[in-house]
């Protein structure tokens, strides 16, 4: 019935991955494709990435995770909370995505037609 939308931007803000999944799934499902193949000093996400097996991935690489607890979290894990004002790039992206009718109101029934339109305004984007 819905769609989400996990994004990775550059320092910038700039998209360059970006995956589609059910509304229902997890957001950490997805958090390895997301990251896969990327080299980063850090790795900033919000608390819907937030996993002892995700944090672990990312400090596998070298990065290091700014990802804030769960309230719920057993053990409350630091993070850096100035680093963590950044992650607004993210969030610039999606407004700049609602700019598009099409994207916003997602008229396409098909996932495949859906992420192609995303895949295109994410290279106009790029070119503004």
């Amino acid at each position: 019935m819905s769609t989400k939308i996990h994004a990775a931007v550059d320092a910038l803000g700039n998209p360059v991955r970006l995956l589609l999944t059910g509304g229902q799934i997890s957001d950490y499902q997805k958090a390895d494709d997301l990251i896969e193949g990327f080299q980063a000093d850090y790795v900033i996400a919000d608390k819907g990435y937030d996993s002892d097996a995700f944090v672990q991935a990312i400090n596998s690489t070298g990065a290091e995770a700014v990802i804030p607890p769960r309230s719920n979290r057993k053990k409350m894990r630091s993070y850096d909370e100035e680093l963590y004002k950044d992650r607004n790039l993210v969030e610039r992206l999606f407004q700049k995505l609602k700019h598009y009718r099409r994207i916003a109101t997602r008229y396409e029934r098909l996932a495949r037609n859906y992420f192609s339109m995303l895949a295109l305004v994410s290279t106009v984007i790029w070119l503004a």
